[in-house]
């Protein structure tokens, strides 16, 4: 029998380079939010606004999850070792799966504040309203910018971006029922504005809350097909049977794969490589380990057991307790 361990150890230069600029990033945003939640917060006192408080509650589990992130950032740089053979990349993901919670708890806090308000609305002061919230789209619109460049490398990094964006957006309703508010008097829109911006944070969570999930729970990566993989690799020549495939992700761009390859007598002297090349290239995967079975030792220990290697009977499957054939 043999074996191969094809790690990507580009992945690890370039996770270094990238965890780096997302320190910056994440650190840049969390001394912005934490000095305009402040002045939302005054504001919102002074207003009489609950649409400024809800927006700058929202920036306060904005700054606990930069804050969250970037200590996820820094800790998944951390080396591996005999107790945590991966690395710390998971941290990230749990980082993510947190935040995601977070933002189904605060649009939850938002509801049950506006209902009261539905009932008896305040009185806001509108032009307050509109000063504050135009501010916070500022400098809400500027973190978007800054994490931008992270958000598709990096789940943790995308629900802190996710967070940034529900609160710019949070901005924009704040003005819109000031506007309604100094112009028309209307002063339900505040409470309507702040249901709104709690059904927006909800539904930007889910997803983070799905892919976080299925990355904890070692499911298979949403670009690959398990199934046109399997098909791939058994067309590769020399390849006569394939099973016990796995597909999951380490952290967010960093997917393995081990498998269970019977190769026929007189395969390719090439044929670990041909089937990394064709992962890589094909899926994208770069973690890869296969144990190549040789068709002879594989089909014998097969007929012991009366099941077929060649046809993908599940009881022809190396390290797991065999199911016998009905005699």
């Amino acid at each position: 029998m043999g074996h191969v361990h094809a790690h990507g150890h580009g992945h690890a230069g370039r996770s270094a380079a990238a965890g780096q600029a997302n320190l910056r990033r994440l650190a840049v945003v969390l001394a912005m939010v934490v000095a305009y939640m402040g002045v939302e917060v005054v504001g919102g006192l002074w207003a009489g606004s609950l649409a400024l408080l809800a927006d700058a509650g929202h920036m306060l589990s904005d700054a606990a999850a930069l804050g969250l992130s970037l200590f996820a950032v820094w800790m998944a740089r951390r080396p591996a070792g005999p107790r945590r053979t991966y690395g710390y990349y998971r941290i990230e993901i749990l980082a993510a799966l947190i935040n995601g919670v977070t933002l189904v708890g605060i649009a939850l806090l938002i509801v049950v504040e506006a209902w009261g308000r539905f009932r008896q609305p305040p009185t806001v002061d509108g032009p307050v309203l509109l000063l504050v919230a135009a501010g916070g789209l500022v400098v809400n619109l500027a973190g978007l910018a800054v994490l931008r460049g992270g958000r598709r490398e990096s789940l943790n990094i995308r629900g802190a971006w996710l967070h940034v964006l529900t609160d710019a957006l949070g901005s924009v309703q704040a003005l819109v029922a000031g506007a309604l508010i100094w112009a028309f008097g209307w002063h339900l829109a505040d409470p309507i504005a702040s249901v709104l911006i709690a059904l927006l944070v909800a539904f930007s969570s889910w997803s983070l809350l799905q892919e976080s999930v299925s990355v904890l729970m070692e499911g298979t990566p949403g670009h690959v097909d398990v199934d046109q993989l399997r098909d791939a690799i058994l067309e590769v020549p020399g390849v006569v049977a394939l099973h016990d495939l796995h597909v999951w992700s380490i952290t967010t761009g960093f997917e393995a794969l081990s498998a269970h390859v019977v190769v026929a007598e007189g395969s390719p002297p090439r044929l670990l490589g041909r089937i990394r090349e064709l992962v890589h290239s094909r899926f994208g995967i770069d973690h890869i380990t296969v144990q190549l079975e040789p068709e002879h030792l594989a089909a014998g220990a097969a007929l012991e057991l009366g099941v077929d290697c060649r046809t993908g009977d599940e009881g022809c499957m190396p390290g797991r307790e065999p199911k016998r054939a009905a005699r």
